[in-house]
């Protein structure tokens, strides 16, 4: 089996599985694939990370915690709901909340100093400078997907 990160027309990211490159291939040229968010059938592979191993004299450093059970086990239906869920949320932070990019921490700040007026703010923020919010009282959290704007980058 190979994973692939798929993106639709409408800019959703979503993640399948196909017994190899050419079953992909095959079914997309079919129109068998299609955005589990839109049902948009104008998919291609998005760019992925490769997972390359870290070398032999390096030490490993911490990793995220892996997943009980990934999305792909979930029974088909249930996938969608949850990323037709996702979509939502994501709509609805996009409609009302301002995109500050790489400035998030800095806007966080700002925000929760008074320094600038009080509104929603999303953008980026490296696990640092999460945790360095979240020691400051800033109430902080991740957000299932990336922002169309750095998507679209």
């Amino acid at each position: 089996m190979i994973v692939f990160d798929l993106r639709c027309g409408q800019s959703h990211v979503f993640e399948a599985w196909f017994g190899s490159s050419d079953e992909y291939e095959a079914q997309r040229v079919r129109g068998l694939v299609a955005c589990p968010i839109c049902g948009d059938s104008d998919v291609a592979k998005a760019a992925m990370a490769p997972a390359v191993p870290a070398k032999g004299n390096r030490a490993d450093g911490p990793r995220p915690p892996a997943a009980t059970q990934p999305v792909a086990a979930h029974p088909p239906e249930i996938v969608k709901a949850m990323l037709a869920a996702m979509a939502e949320v994501q709509a609805k932070v996009e409609a009302n909340c301002d995109y500050v990019g790489d400035r998030f921490a800095d806007e966080a700040r700002a925000i929760h100093h008074g320094e600038r007026e009080s509104r929603g703010i999303y953008g980026e923020a490296t696990p640092e400078q999460a945790v360095a919010l979240k020691e400051e009282g800033i109430e902080v959290a991740a957000l299932p997907f990336k922002p169309k704007r750095a998507a679209d980058a």
